[in-house]
């Protein structure tokens, strides 16, 4: 399946002087997370966050193969 707009689930958890990021793909329930220092910005870990997600997204996609998954 593919989107034209890429939409995620964000959530921000902080931890002291840190914060942790999950970011979840609502289509094939991928979740990943990082963690940034609080002062970094949301923006910043939102970028950061997305971009390892839909980085695993197209790693998942490629060992898939284009057509998407075989069961």
């Amino acid at each position: 399946m593919r989107r034209t707009r890429a939409e995620y689930l964000l959530e921000y958890i902080r931890h002291g002087n840190s914060v942790k990021v999950c970011a979840v793909d609502p289509v094939t329930g991928l979740e990943v997370s990082i963690v940034g220092p609080a002062n970094a910005g949301r923006e910043a870990l939102k970028r950061t966050a997305v971009a390892k997600l839909e980085y695993v997204l197209k790693k998942r996609r490629k060992k898939d193969g284009e057509n998407g998954i075989f069961a």
